[in-house]
């Protein structure tokens, strides 16, 4: 049996950027959109409260059913598979890019450039940080340029984080507040951030998370939504390269078919399954995949390891108050050009470390009663500053996502294996960029007459991208700057897939921005 489901435009994945997109398509077009999304539902506004409670009291996890079993692969650093996909649970933070990420070529001789530059994109970025109800304050326009200021002020600094700003400014960076999607006013319907510390499942509904638009729009009839749907194929008219139907399967009903039908169809499922899903739709006239002639799809997978440390410093401070909300600074963000290609972002947080109570000393006898409370005490005379370095690093056309046939869905279809590799000048600067950091750690200790308890080193590429990047070559790129796959002009694919490079910062306000961008073109040919 088939079902058919017909309409203008089909959304498929139902994260951030599809439910953005979707909003802005219905300002600009009255076309009827489809929103089809695999996973299902997951904890609601109203039951947040309920579940953060358990998650302090057990370590239960809040977000049961926003994965799909068999739905998984190697490399994967997300496994979000539900409605409003990973920013249901993201901690909100929403850095934009510097203008130095879209001009990597230009300025220093690595990496490419991108098709658009900053200027062109802030007011998309503006767009965003207007819909998710950004809470932020501006930094030094040296550092972080803005032509408007944030919609809502920042979120107060913790006594902590007053201390620790001025650590940093001591030692010659300037630090502001990171920019968060976390209401500091009520003009968004929300409720405002009452620091709570947990973010992850945030109780009052301050963070913003896609549901809560995506709600609004079905309210309003300007969308349809499609749950428990996987599509596992685009396919192609017979006697053009456009694509005429997504092929569904409903994990209700895993034997029958479902078919949509659109004039318009926009990728929207993230990092790993655009590019998967592009690649599964193989077909004689296509043999390695849609929008895959010149073997693009998968290639130059992108993100940003990290380097971070623990200092301690003589500050008397309070353990635990607001220790989510950090501080940002941009100034290594944006160096001139140099003989060595390192940029990176630098982030301050209150820590905890060596800081809560303990039952032994430090010589291994144990503390009993009044003890331990001196001990505590003692401690937390002294401040612990967790500070990180996300740094970028160039992709290399080999750093890939492919189909694993050795590892299958329940419906026999294979699913992604991600093997991220940096290019060779990131590479054989790992080492130097690495020391460099700990040699920065080490200063901004002294700086405050304090010492580096620890170091940690992450590889492991976070805020992932890339895979169907734009670019305006098709033998070096999948898409135009509008998501529009080359091959197939009734095809788009946006959010985090269509990054050219990871950059020094979590990707999700730039990839929204673009996609707001590639809305409006979506929007104007429905």
């Amino acid at each position: 049996m088939t079902t058919r489901v017909d309409t203008d435009i089909c959304i498929i994945g139902s994260g951030i950027t599809a439910i953005l997109a979707a909003e802005r398509m219905t300002e600009i077009t009255d076309a009827d959109i489809v929103i089809v999304e695999a996973g299902v539902r997951t904890t609601p506004v109203r039951e947040r409260l309920g579940k953060r409670r358990r998650f302090i009291d057990y370590g239960e996890n809040p977000w049961t059913n926003d994965h799909i079993h068999d739905q998984t692969g190697d490399g994967l650093f997300y496994r979000s598979m539900n409605v409003g996909g990973c920013a249901m649970h993201w901690d909100g933070a929403c850095p934009r890019f510097s203008p130095e990420d879209f001009r990597q070529r230009s300025i220093y001789g690595v990496g490419t450039d991108w098709q658009l530059d900053y200027e062109e994109l802030e007011p998309y970025y503006f767009d965003f940080e207007k819909r998710v109800g950004v809470a932020g304050e501006a930094g030094p326009p040296e550092y972080d340029p803005r032509s408007t200021p944030y919609p809502m002020p920042p979120l107060p600094l913790s006594y902590n984080l007053k201390i620790l700003k001025r650590w940093g400014e001591d030692a010659g960076i300037p630090f502001w507040t990171q920019p968060w999607a976390k209401a500091t006013t009520t003009e968004h319907g929300r409720a405002v951030c009452r620091r709570c510390d947990t973010c992850h499942v945030c109780p009052t509904g301050a963070k913003y998370t896609p549901d809560l638009t995506l709600d609004r729009l079905i309210n309003e009839e300007r969308v349809r939504l499609v749950t428990g749907t996987l599509i596992r194929r685009l396919k192609l008219h017979s006697d053009s390269d456009r694509v005429s139907f997504a092929l569904g399967s409903s994990y209700d009903a895993p034997d029958e078919a479902i078919e949509f039908h659109a004039k318009t169809f926009v990728l929207a499922a993230g990092y790993a399954w655009s590019p998967h899903l592009l690649l599964l739709s193989a077909n004689s006239r296509f043999p390695d995949g849609l929008a895959n002639r010149t073997g693009m799809v998968g290639r130059y997978m992108t993100g940003h390891p990290y380097v971070s440390a623990q200092i301690d410093l003589p500050f008397e401070s309070y353990p635990g108050m607001f220790s989510t909300n950090s501080l940002l600074s941009k100034m290594f963000a944006r160096p001139g050009p140099s003989e060595h290609y390192l940029r990176h972002d630098l982030r301050i947080w209150t820590s905890t470390a060596d800081r809560q109570p303990r039952a032994r000393n430090d010589d291994g006898s144990r503390l009993f009663g009044d003890q331990i409370m001196e001990d505590w005490r003692g401690r937390t005379q002294r401040s612990s500053a967790r500070v990180r370095a996300y740094y970028d690093v160039i992709p290399d056309r080999n750093s890939r996502l492919s189909l694993d046939v050795h590892r299958k869905n329940r419906w026999g279809d294979p699913m992604p294996k991600i093997q991220f590799q940096d290019a060779p000048e990131s590479l054989n600067l790992r080492g130097y960029t690495h020391d460099t950091l700990f040699r920065l750690f080490e200063r901004m200790a002294e700086a405050g007459n304090g010492s580096v308890m620890s170091t940690q080193v992450s590889t492991k590429m976070e805020h992932p991208g890339g895979g169907c990047r734009m670019g305006d070559d098709p033998a070096t790129s999948v898409l135009d700057s509008y998501g529009r796959t080359h091959d197939h002009d009734n095809l788009f694919v946006i959010g985090a897939p269509t990054m050219v490079s990871g950059g020094c910062a979590n990707g999700t306000p730039t990839f929204s921005a673009l996609s707001l961008r590639s809305a409006e073109v979506i929007g104007r040919e429905a």
